[in-house]
């Protein structure tokens, strides 16, 4: 029995690269400004309120290559300004227009502190997230890890030249951002196969992260199952997600999230306006989608959406304390029936980030109500970072994790189906192509435009590998732009590289995708040539 345990929370933070410098509304921005307002802003503001009650949060977060790229792209931040922007008009408009609906008076005032907070927190640090975050982790309050380059699921894309790439350009393009090496990487959706173990000490990584079957049927080297970090033959840690505690924060059907008095995410001002009043805020296109206003809770989940409630942020609060109160009880109870003498349980918690405040509104809160509640009351719990753990557990069991990914069926199906099979044929052949020329160039002089060439296709090839573009299509969500994207990055790739041969690059049309896709500005294309053999 132990009368103690450490709770490890990583929030992973990530977006694909969407950048469209040619347009003044492209409708796939929305997803980086609303995430920026939902979720990064408020966490922040959290790590930041918690710091200065002299209360560490000892959060670890993931910030994806791409996600960085965004928060320090010029374009995107004025974009990000014009958005939020737009949301406190709106919010000027629907307080007219609602001026008798006393229910919703509430919520209003509530999505204008969202938005006022954002542009303050975004002015003061002259529209950079990565200044805060970076003051934040050189304070101790937080550790920040990265993930591979373009969130590519790494056990499927079978060259190590390319795998290699993914986690080589990740560690310099952190180390570019946030001023040290860094020590922990996400396993972009948990995927893991013991061969990515050399590839991540290759690049100087000391931890990651995999999920709770890859230990299944292990129990002579598991020997503390879940609830301790494990170390492989090379010296990589692993700590393995428990993913029963996982569940009740983000399962809305079964968790904290589904409670009727948390805020309904798919009902949207953006459906229920009129066209007409809603029309200057849609973007070029003019459709219907989220404008991240929402006035419902979630009542009975069995009911269609023209069945909810009003939201009342007071009682989802109320609610908060009593989620938070429950998630606390659990954990000490689960920690209390562990037998691991001569140490503390360890309870590793994983999710996106975008669940704390985008999908589940109130999930800030919830997680600023588990911190302080567990100082207030002096509770047998503490958090703590991968690095803490590692101090103080310099020497844990040898074990090599088995294949797993969090995924739907806990494999790669989501990723290859017969949904999105098709795009493989042709990342691998793209792929093959980069490497190719790598191992042919990297020796020679090149002209200084052969060069710009050579690295704006590996660019584009790390873009086209991707993991969302296959689960966007899985899933159905944006599949068309999912394709588009895909094909765009494949076919610049393949046109770069046979013109690089050809030396007879457009300056112009390079120019263009340079802007556009303006992503590692210290891209070296040989990081995609093969090792040298002897």
């Amino acid at each position: 029995m132990n009368s103690r345990a450490s709770l490890l929370f990583v929030l992973h933070a990530h977006l694909p690269f969407v950048n469209h410098p040619a347009s003044s509304s492209f409708l796939e921005e929305n997803w980086f400004f609303e995430a920026v307002a939902e979720t990064y802003v408020p966490l922040i503001r959290m790590f930041e309120r918690l710091a200065a009650d002299h209360i560490r949060p000892g959060i670890t977060l993931s910030v994806s290559p791409t996600l960085g790229a965004m928060f320090e792209n010029e374009e995107l931040k004025e974009k990000l300004f014009s958005y939020l922007e737009s949301r406190l008009e709106i919010l000027g408009k629907e307080k007219i227009r609602l001026k008798k609906e006393k229910k919703v008076l509430k919520a209003l005032a509530m999505y204008e502190r969202l938005y006022l907070d954002s542009l303050d927190l975004l002015h003061a640090n002259g529209g950079s997230l990565i200044i805060p975050l970076r003051a934040l982790q050189r304070a101790g309050q937080i550790e920040i890890i990265t993930t591979s380059a373009t969130h590519a699921v790494l056990p499927l894309l079978i060259r190590k030249e390319a795998v290699r790439a993914q986690v080589a350009v990740a560690a310099t393009d952190y180390e570019s951002r946030f001023g040290i090496k860094p020590k922990g990487f996400w396993l972009p959706e948990c995927a893991y196969e013991p061969s990515l173990n050399a590839y991540l000490r290759m690049a100087g990584f000391k931890y990651s992260f995999a999920e709770s079957h890859s230990i299944d049927g292990m129990s002579d080297k598991a020997v503390f199952g879940v609830f301790s970090s494990y170390r492989s033959p090379n010296g990589m840690n692993f700590f393995i997600r428990d993913s029963f505690s996982s569940a009740e924060v983000w399962s809305a059907r079964n968790g904290y999230p589904g409670n009727p008095a948390y805020r309904e995410f798919y009902r949207d001002l953006g459906f229920d306006a009129d066209l007409d009043y809603i029309r200057p805020y849609l973007g070029e296109g003019g459709t219907r989608h989220p404008l991240g206003i929402k006035y419902y809770r979630i009542t009975d989940s069995s009911k269609d959406l023209s069945g909810r409630d009003y939201y009342d942020p007071d009682k989802a609060m109320a609610q908060v304390e009593k989620d938070a109160a429950d998630y606390v009880r659990r954990r000490i109870e689960q920690a209390a029936a562990v037998s691991m003498p001569g140490r503390e349980p360890l309870i590793v918690n994983c999710y996106d980030a975008e669940l704390f405040g985008h999908w589940w509104f109130e999930g800030p809160a919830f997680l600023e109500n588990v911190i302080r509640r567990i100082r207030k009351e002096r509770l047998p719990l503490r958090f703590v970072t991968p690095s803490e753990y590692q101090a103080a557990y310099p020497q844990p069991p040898e074990l090599v994790p088995g294949v797993s990914s969090w995924g739907e069926k806990g494999y790669f199906e989501p990723w290859v189906n017969p949904s999105n099979d098709w795009i493989y044929r042709n990342l691998f052949s793209v792929t093959d192509k980069m490497i190719d020329a790598a191992n042919f160039f990297k020796t020679r002089h090149l002209m200084p435009l052969q060069r710009r060439g050579l690295n704006q296709a590996a660019r584009e090839v790390l873009l086209a590998q991707s993991s969302d573009w296959a689960f966007l299509i899985y899933i159905g969500s944006h599949a068309a732009y999912a394709k588009r994207r895909f094909a765009e990055h494949v076919n610049s790739a393949a046109e770069l590289l046979e013109k690089s041969i050809q030396n007879n690059i457009n300056e112009q049309e390079l120019l263009k995708l340079e802007l556009k896709n303006n992503i590692f500005p210290n891209m070296d294309f040989r990081l995609f040539s093969s090792p040298a053999r002897y």
